[in-house]
């Protein structure tokens, strides 16, 4: 049985159109979203690197946030605006396993930093007496350290199993890039092992974060609640308003993606991974540097500086 199954070397991406005007305006409006995001993400990198008013807890996470956006969206946007450019958008084997194996591993890493995040905001807001003895160093660089492996174990895991199912000659990928699900489809053997591995993959790297978030923001509202003072509760609630932004995108799209049967394929998958991968990242610096007063006070020390050293 086994000597008639086959593995593909490379894989034909469907991508969103096969219009040539329709790829071309693509291409120039995911391009510009891509350079925004490097910039906006390299920016919050750079400020939080520069400025040591910002070597804080939070922003620590945040620094770490960007370099996953950077990341995440470079594995897979210049092939997708490469392929837009071809009329046979075709990936590798090998390049196709990378991009997948580096799109779990950045996916898992920012869903658990969010939950870090959701921590942090926790003890600031719900015990600020012992924030500085929680958040020391060593504790922010343990949670982080922790989302990095976890997440890259994940991926690995997942990987492994995804591209070792045989395909027998399908080699047609209904999707923009090399995604878990789409990738199952092609199949022609049993992938309960796969559905398995998704559904545990899930619930460590995105159920089990969101329901750390969702317990640590019942905390923070309840303690805002209790606050008798306007400005005080104001005061408290902006502190969190960012992050709980960024959580309610990042979360609601993933589990759009993850928490419907894996045999249906449709339209709404492509679009919804495109949000994940191309308008989050790109937002996020927005969402965090136009509500947030120190990071647009360190960019306006950090302009100031220059202008006064080309003097």
């Amino acid at each position: 049985m086994r000597d008639n199954l086959t593995w593909v070397s490379e894989f034909v991406l469907m991508g969103l159109s096969s219009d040539r005007q329709i790829q071309a305006g693509l291409f120039v409006l995911f391009g510009a979203a891509y350079l925004l995001t490097l910039l906006g993400n390299g920016l919050i990198v750079l400020l939080i690197g520069l400025d040591a008013r910002l070597h804080l807890p939070m922003y620590f996470f945040l620094c770490n946030l960007a370099v996953v956006d950077i990341c995440y969206t470079s594995s897979g946007v210049p092939q997708m605006l490469v392929h837009f450019l071809l009329e046979k958008k075709t990936i590798s084997f090998t390049r196709c396993a990378t991009q997948l194996f580096f799109s779990l591993a950045l996916g898992g890493t920012e869903f658990l930093l969010l939950a870090a995040m959701a921590y942090d905001r926790y003890v600031a807001v719900c015990d600020p007496l012992h924030y500085v003895a929680v958040m020391g160093p060593r504790s922010c660089a343990v949670l982080a350290a922790v989302s990095w492996l976890v997440g890259l174990a994940h991926s690995a895991v997942e990987t492994a199993v995804t591209m070792r199912l045989p395909t027998c000659g399908h080699h047609v990928v209904n999707h923009v890039s090399c995604e878990t699900l789409a990738l199952v489809r092609l199949a022609c053997v049993d992938v309960t092992l796969n559905q398995v591995v998704i559904v545990v993959s899930t619930v460590v790297v995105l159920l089990v974060p969101c329901c750390l978030v969702s317990l640590s923001y019942t905390h923070i509202v309840a303690t805002i609640l209790r606050i008798r003072s306007t400005g005080g509760r104001r005061k408290a609630f902006g502190t969190c308003a960012s992050h709980l932004t960024v959580v309610s995108m990042s979360y609601g799209t993933a589990l759009l993606i993850y928490m419907q049967p894996s045999s249906i394929a449709s339209a709404k998958d492509k679009v919804v991974v495109l949000f994940y991968a191309v308008v989050t990242p790109m937002l996020n610096p927005l969402i965090y540097s136009l509500r947030n007063k120190d990071m647009k006070a360190a960019l306006s020390r950090v302009l100031m500086r220059t202008s006064e050293s080309k003097l």
